[in-house]
């Protein structure tokens, strides 16, 4: 990774045809969820390591250093920025006109789209109706809640702290602040949940009024709290037949209540609630994550920067770029991704990114009942109901 992060000629080629982003990490959190394996770091496991530079008071302006770095690297780039995405972490641990601050800098540095879709991820007990009023004031118009469950002993397991009720009342709030879209995150499968669990949890989501459910089944990761109690046997494993029941048993309640899928994991009540900046990534668009450990990509070019947030602003303060590592991708890379990521997609993926023999297992999946043969199956693959629950290995069949 060049110290001044400057990217390949061929990077910025073509650009003007594609949509640009910009993710903003905030990789703080009050306490660790049990199964979380992002980067994000309590005040306890920043203690004594980093110093002042990993303090969370003065992130704000660490963070618009880089996106002024990225004002130079990226050079005459005319495009203004469609998508702003601020997630963590818990962000909403940031004063709000920190967040503010922030996308001004992103405003300034490259100019918003008319129509941009600026987002944060919030945890339900950070904010109250002041917070949000300043965050819609300041450019915000989409929040994301993580509820997760309704049910206060699936909470328990996944180590959440907010009160049951609380991320529903958080939609209200937001509601009222003017926020045009609102998004609740939900997990399935965790140990010890029910269906009637999961109905509850659906149910309580759609009747606090979002236009937006994300709903994900519970993974869980080496190295979490969650992965070792499992272990201990203090919890069950999780279960894939589970996991698939749950999906269906999501994809039931929410397309009952109004909601329809365009990504496996996630369902909008029109095409204006979907989340643009994810669409971005789906599509393999432009993207410019700041932030430790944040990932970016412009034009084939990819690249993350170093995860501890000592040394990301340490790397800021003496004129470095934070990056860790990055990799130029092949033209083959590329289109495995496109397969990968644009199959999840309602409008799936052309089929003229098959080879051969992804064409035959497209013909297959078609048989087997996992591909459409409409309306978006017309030259495309187009996952059905049961192909959803089986995408990924639809997908290693199709980029053969």
């Amino acid at each position: 990774m060049p110290e001044d992060g400057a990217l390949p000629a061929s990077a910025l080629q073509g650009a003007g045809a594609r949509p640009l982003g910009f993710y903003l990490h905030v990789p703080y959190c009050a306490t660790r969820c049990g199964y979380c394996d992002f980067n994000t770091y309590t005040a306890t496991e920043l203690r004594g390591s980093g110093g002042v530079l990993a303090s969370r008071d003065n992130y704000a302006d660490t963070l618009i250093d880089e996106v002024r770095m990225a004002r130079k690297v990226l050079g005459d780039d005319p495009r203004p920025v469609q998508t702003v995405f601020v997630g963590g972490g818990t962000p909403t641990l940031l004063a709000a006109a920190d967040l503010v601050r922030m996308l001004a800098a992103v405003r300034e540095e490259f100019g918003l789209a008319d129509d941009a879709e600026i987002s944060t991820e919030a945890n339900p007990e950070s904010v109250d109706p002041a917070y949000l009023g300043e965050l819609r004031a300041g450019g915000f118009n989409r929040v994301s809640f993580g509820m997760q469950s309704a049910k206060q002993h699936v909470l328990k397991v996944l180590d959440r702290t907010h009160t049951p009720g609380r991320p529903e009342a958080c939609v209200a709030e937001a509601r009222a602040a003017g926020f045009e879209h609102v998004n609740l995150d939900l997990i399935y499968g965790t140990p010890g949940e029910t269906d009637d669990d999961w109905r509850a949890t659906l149910d309580a989501a759609i009747g606090a009024g979002p236009d937006h459910v994300s709903a994900y089944a519970l993974i869980v990761e080496e190295g979490t709290q969650l992965a070792r109690r499992i272990r201990r046997g203090e919890v069950p494993m999780t279960d894939d037949d589970v996991h698939a029941d749950r999906y269906l048993i999501a994809d039931e309640v929410l397309g009952g209540a109004g909601f329809s899928w365009y990504e496996v994991s996630n369902w909008a009540t029109s095409d204006a609630g979907r989340c643009l900046h994810n669409e971005l990534y789906w599509r393999g668009a432009d993207w410019w994550g700041a932030g430790p450990g944040a990932h970016s990509h412009v034009g084939g070019v990819r690249w993350w920067n170093v995860k501890h947030p000592g040394a990301y602003a340490g790397a800021l303060a003496a004129g470095r770029s934070p990056g860790a590592g990055r990799e130029i991708l092949a033209s083959e890379d590329r289109r495995v991704e496109r397969i990968l990521l644009e199959l999840r997609l309602l409008e799936g993926c052309p089929l003229a990114l098959l080879r051969p023999a992804g064409l035959a297992a497209a013909g297959r999946a078609l048989s087997d009942g996992l591909l459409e043969a409409g309306p978006y199956g017309e030259g495309r693959a187009v996952l059905t109901l049961r192909g959803r629950l089986l995408a990924d290995a639809v997908v290693r069949d199709l980029v053969d």
